[in-house]
């Protein structure tokens, strides 16, 4: 199969960037269609990119102090009904368990669609002093929200993700934290994943359930929507009101702690996805990449071609570098144009002539571009091509982002600028009847708020004094 098949496998990039985007999670075998409508299997290639941002994220959160727990799956329905806003906002996403081993339970069980309401309940078990606090704990888990629409990565019913609870003494303590691991997301994202991230405060009526404020990060898509990326919560004293989570200060004065949820889930590799891919398919960082690099054996039933290849695999592994030889019986095209569909961020290819002339041939992802290296200092220069093409399509993503953020002064400018696949950043009163009028006209929402660029004189939407500078957007 040449090239110019593979590419017809998965529709236009440019006609039809939905289709696109389920051709490529199926064909190079991330996921697959669960039996239960809105549940997705997450195939060995699709896990080992989770795995790697697991291991990533996991060393970022641990350097603050947060160690890792596991809480159970079901929750008594009575914990979720404690925080009024918070069941309220949830209601429509719960799945309950109401029979179980024959029999009708005396109260259902929600299975978790977030965890705040059982860790509170155990963090009002566990914390007595000021000496216990702060609590900073952080579960890896999966949750279950049933979603009417869903796509692989980006909504389903089930998923993975990671949510750190935390409990502090005072409210500067606890937004510091807020502010922390949303800033911890925004370096994760731009150095890991490659993908430039907008963060700020979200509006009222886009916060979560429960919360007294909200920051998100938001990521531009290749079609110009905005993926919220992750969140972080200050969720102030409201659960540990609802669950009397109380601890006795310095003062020997009982007082409420004041608490924090944050998270990312696998809808970061839908990230990456559309933020790098082409119409080739993945195009993967290499920090996260499952093969980093791939080394193709060309003729390789000639004598010491196959050794040859496994020798540079040695040399990369001993290096840290994910390579893989590709021994299967397959053409060496048919390898090459599976390899760059699955998007493998560096091909090494290697054959008797190469070897005669002390070289390789090399094939980088990012852009394509084909060269040779010496193979003498091969692992080296591979190290360096890798760190090359992870910076390069981080410059490219900002690229390509900062060209579609535009700026609106009315209405007709936000239309304009969304209709136009773009960010668009401007003035908003804080009313919700804005919001909702953006979102009715043209289909965009408000992301997060810019503040610190500086707030214009007026609403682009109504003309009123400014409060706030807002990015609008449509969003996945």
């Amino acid at each position: 199969m040449d090239a110019k098949q593979f590419v017809t496998q998965i529709a236009d990039i440019n006609d039809n960037f939905a289709q696109w985007y389920t051709d490529v999670v199926l064909k190079t075998e991330l996921v697959d269609y669960g039996p239960v409508k809105g549940t997705m299997v997450i195939r060995p290639y699709g896990y080992a990119i989770w795995e790697n941002i697991q291991k990533d994220l996991d060393r970022r959160f641990k350097e603050t102090g947060v160690k890792n727990a596991y809480f159970p799956m079901l929750i008594p329905e009575s914990y979720l009904k404690k925080e009024a806003e918070h069941v309220e906002g949830f209601a429509p996403e719960v799945a309950m368990v109401t029979k179980a081993g024959g029999e009708e339970l005396a109260e259902p069980l929600v299975i978790r669609p977030t965890s705040e309401t059982i860790i509170c309940q155990m963090y009002a078990k566990w914390l007595k002093s000021y000496r216990d606090l702060p609590i900073l704990i952080n579960q890896w888990a999966n949750v279950m929200r049933w979603e009417k629409t869903t796509r692989p990565f980006l909504r389903t019913s089930e998923f993975l993700w990671q949510e750190g609870h935390t409990v502090h003494a005072t409210e500067e303590e606890a937004m510091e934290e807020t502010m922390k691991m949303l800033n911890v997301y925004k370096s994760f994202a731009e150095e890991t994943l490659a993908i430039p991230v907008f963060t700020g405060r979200k509006t009222e009526k886009e916060k979560f359930a429960g919360a007294k404020a909200t920051f998100g990060m938001e990521a531009m898509m290749l079609d110009g929507k905005s993926l919220q990326a992750g969140t972080s919560h200050y969720l102030g004293q409201n659960f540990a009101k609802a669950f009397d989570m109380k601890f006795l200060d310095k003062d020997s004065v009982l007082k409420y702690g004041y608490s924090t949820s944050w998270g990312v889930s696998t809808r970061l590799i839908g990230a990456i996805i559309m933020a790098h891919g082409d119409q080739r398919g993945l195009v993967l960082p290499p920090r996260v990449a499952p093969i980093q690099v791939i080394i193709v054996p060309v003729a390789a039933h000639k004598g010491g071609v196959i050794e040859k290849a496994k020798e540079i695999e040695s040399k990369l592994l001993a290096k840290g570098v994910r390579a893989e030889v590709d021994t299967r019986d397959m053409s060496p095209g048919w390898k090459f144009n599976e390899w760059e569909m699955k998007g493998v961020p560096v091909r090494i290819e290697i054959g008797p002539r190469d070897i005669e002339n002390n070289v390789a041939m090399i094939m980088r992802r990012d852009t394509l571009e084909k060269s040779s290296l010496s193979l003498d200092n091969i692992d080296t220069a591979i190290i360096d091509l890798l760190d090359e093409v992870q910076v390069g399509l981080f410059n490219k993503s900002k690229k390509n982002r900062d060209a579609r953020v535009v700026e609106a002064d009315s209405l007709d400018g936000i239309l304009k600028g969304v209709e136009g696949k773009n960010f668009v950043k401007a003035g908003w009163c804080g009313c919700r009847e804005c919001e909702e009028k953006v979102k009715e006209m043209a289909a965009a929402t408000s992301r997060v708020m810019c503040d610190e660029e500086g707030v214009p004189e007026k609403c682009a939407i109504c003309g009123k004094p400014a409060k706030h500078k807002v990015i609008f957007a449509r969003a996945y």
